[in-house]
């Protein structure tokens, strides 16, 4: 195997793929890069097939720390769980891959994606995508390839698409658009967008796909290239679940009491009549035949229901709960469901049901992130949770798993861009969506909930978001898009297309797509009837909460944002934290100083203002002309010291404290008392001097005795007793060496 490497140009980006030179013993490797971002993609399938009756695909992503030069947190300094970030990318690369493999494939296949250099201009997650189809087509696996995933951004300023835009380029974009699929159809999509409008996003997709196109083309010249050096590749074979023609017989021929059980729009009601007709229908195969077909049977119980299901569409127009396609479930909505919570809400859809639950914090209390990407952290985070309960099951519950993190995300980028700015806002946000029943459609259920906490919380949204999953199905040539979803059209539907937005526009958006005959023009038709569904919805959220509350609940923390001079940091913080620790016991608030003066206070109740009143003393300084009832702290032999407000004090200085003569400052002031005084003069230094007012006279005799000789009353010289005073006249005149008759002074010898 010799190593061949092809590196390309398209939309402005360079790109290279290389394979033949790392992890070789793999059913197939590549390596591909963005600029100087460098994933290694692998991809191995199992020798033998499984005994299951789905395909055995599993999908990871193993971000490592030193593509970014970075060292992990933690104590053991070495990578643990995935993050949320490499479980997205995970999914990013499963969803398009999982629908191209053919049906009856039991082989277990496990890809791998490894960053090895993550540059922090290049995104690595799209790329790797185009690594694992490129990886799978190298080592001879059957599949629909080639596939690419690309991200679409939009400039702000001149509207103009850009394909697999840097994170500069992001920050700079109204859309965050990535799709994935052949030149011939797109297989899943994920977006995030400030509103965007449904002819817009229609647009940026039909762009997409056509990008998708030139990254599929790129992949043929590789391996044309690859072929050239190294020789044909050469097809693996793998035996595939082949239907058994009998089996298929015996089951649909109960077609008709199939297409009954479904017809039951309560959920549980309806899986309880079909379970109990499949049980009757594989008590028709003897024991040996249940063991010979113990997976032909399951899957083509299966295709009877799907079957039955998708005909009931698309012949009467009907879905198994009744409902015409279009029709949305019956809704309740309740807000201030919980007490003492910052917020909350109740949305529930048939027989879906999401508490949303809002906990406001400070800014510092945000998620820290520890990723590969040049981003630190985050205020806003969304968690959805879906316990076994939700759905009458019996589960384990803990670690969430890669569908819950995906629908959080969902929601979480669906509310993102109605979220005030930290100026406006300065909290860190946390909403938990719980599940409280599931029939489908529970991540728009979360969306909707989550934006009725928000509000009731009196977040200030700029708009109220809410949101729809749309299906299809497509069934002997005829199409019907379906709108508000439940659970078994999901399943059993040829498309999952979530939409969530406000009046204005799109928000966000998610489709898994397994219908190779889905056009735009359908996913124009599946856009315009999710706009209708989620100005419905919405409508329904007003009627309860019209906007945003005035005020945030008592139970929240109210946060405040104080700018100090930079040099007064230092009195804020106090020696070794003193000071800024005591405020926070006394007051209960929590206190936040940045760098650049910038003071974040936060506290319940009274807590944060009481705060801020003691950070203002601080920096307090006061200004000559006030007057201040101050107490005296300390007394010196030149003045007192008196306490002006907080840790202030001014000089009164001793020939100031009473109207004349003052020999000792204790003669009329001492510590404690309260004093009334003006200030007179503030030098650079920040030194205060002050003036007493409504002085007292002196006390009698203060001035005379001891104290300082220049309060002494001053004697006339002529009365001074001793030797009488001599003229000039009476002094000899000496002339030069005369001594005036002492004796020589003596010099030391040298």
């Amino acid at each position: 195997m010799t190593l061949v490497s092809k590196t390309f140009e398209l939309y402005g980006k360079t790109y290279t793929l290389e394979s033949g030179e790392l992890a070789k013993q793999a059913t197939g490797a590549t390596l591909v890069k963005q600029g100087d971002t460098t994933a290694l993609v692998t991809v191995v399938v199992s020798k033998e097939r499984k005994n299951y009756d789905f395909f055995p695909l599993t999908v990871d992503f193993n971000e490592k720390m030193y593509a970014a030069g970075r060292i992990p947190g933690g104590y053991l300094k070495r990578e643990g769980r995935p993050s949320e970030k490499a479980t997205l990318t995970a999914r990013m690369i499963d969803r398009p891959i999982r629908p191209s493999f053919p049906d009856g494939f039991r082989n277990e296949v496990q890809i791998v994606a490894t960053s090895l250099v993550a540059d922090q201009k290049n995104p690595i997650d799209v790329i790797c995508t185009m690594g694992a189809s490129l990886a799978l087509t190298v080592g001879g696996v059957p599949f629909e390839g080639p596939l690419a995933c690309v991200r679409i951004g939009r400039n702000k300023e001149t509207g103009e698409f850009i394909v697999n835009p840097t994170y500069e380029e992001r920050e700079n974009s109204d859309l965050d658009l990535e799709l994935a699929g052949t030149r011939d159809f797109i297989s899943m999509v994920e977006a995030g967008a400030e509103e965007v409008t449904e002819d817009d996003m229609l647009a940026a997709m039909q762009f997409g796909q056509e990008a998708i196109g030139a990254f599929c083309d790129a992949q043929l010249a590789f391996i044309e290239e690859w072929e050239r050096v190294n020789g044909p590749i050469q097809p693996k074979e793998y035996v595939l679940d082949q239907p058994v023609p009998e089996v298929e017989e015996r089951i649909f021929a109960h077609y008709d009491e199939m297409y009954a059980a479904l017809s039951d729009a309560d959920k549980l009601s309806r899986i309880a009549h079909v379970e109990e007709l499949k049980e009757r229908i594989r008590a028709e195969f003897t024991e040996e035949e249940q063991l010979t077909w113990e997976r032909e049977i399951p899957v083509n119980l299966k295709k009877l229901e799907k079957k039955a299901m998708r005909t009931m569409v698309v012949e009467t127009g009907e879905r198994v709960d009744g409902r015409a396609a279009d029709e949305i479930r019956p809704i309740m909505v309740k807000d201030s469901y919980l007490p003492l919570v910052h917020g909350s809400g109740l949305f529930q859809r048939g027989q879906t049901q999401v508490l949303s639950v809002l906990s406001l914090g400070m800014l510092s209390e945000g998620q820290r992130l520890d990723t590969i990407e040049p981003v630190e952290g985050k205020r806003y985070m969304h968690q959805y949770n879906f316990p076994p309960f939700c759905t009458g099951e019996t589960g384990r519950i803990g670690a969430p798993k890669r569908r819950e993190i995906g629908h959080g995300n969902l929601a979480e980028r669906a509310l993102l861009p109605v979220l005030p700015d930290e100026t406006e806002f300065p909290y860190a946000i946390r909403v938990v969506s719980e599940v409280m029943e599931s029939n489908g459609s529970s991540s728009m259920a979360s969306t909707c909930a989550s934006c009725l906490a928000l509000m009731d919380g009196g977040v200030p949204l700029k708009r109220p978001v809410s949101g729809i999953a749309m299906g299809l199905i497509q069934e002997e040539g005829k199409t019907v898009v379906l709108s508000d979803i439940q659970g078994i059209e999901d399943f059993l539907g040829d498309m999952d297309f979530k939409v969530t937005g406000t009046e204005r526009g799109i928000t966000a958006l998610q489709m898994d797509n397994k219908a190779t005959g889905l056009t735009f023009d359908i996913l124009k038709t599946a856009l315009e009837q999710a706009k209708a569904g989620r100005a419905f919805i919405l409508g329904k959220m007003l009627d309860v909460i019209p906007g945003p509350r005035e005020q945030l609940r008592s139970s929240a923390p109210r946060i405040e944002t104080v700018t100090v001079p930079v040099a007064k940091i230092r009195d804020i913080i106090g020696k070794g934290g003193d000071t800024i620790r005591s405020i926070q016991d006394e007051t209960g608030a929590t206190i936040n100083v940045e760098q650049d003066g910038t003071v974040v206070v936060g506290g319940v109740g009274e807590a944060a203002d009481m705060a801020i009143a003691r950070i203002k003393e601080i920096i307090r300084e006061p200004e000559v002309g006030e007057v201040f009832d101050g107490r005296v702290v300390t007394v010196e032999k030149f003045g007192a010291f008196v306490r002006l407000f907080g840790d202030k004090d001014g000089l009164l200085h001793i020939s100031r404290v009473a109207e004349g003569r003052v020999e000792r400052v204790e003669d009329v002031l001492n510590v404690g008392d309260e004093v009334k005084v003006k200030v007179i003069e503030v030098d650079e230094k920040g030194k205060v001097s002050l003036d007493r007012i409504d002085k007292p006279k002196a006390p009698e005799g203060s001035g005379s005795e001891g104290g300082f000789k220049g309060n002494r009353e001053r004697r006339e010289r002529g009365d001074r007793p001793g030797r009488p005073r001599r003229e000039h006249g009476d002094r000899p005149r000496r002339t030069p060496g005369d001594n005036g008759g002492r004796a020589p002074r003596r010099h030391h010898e040298g």
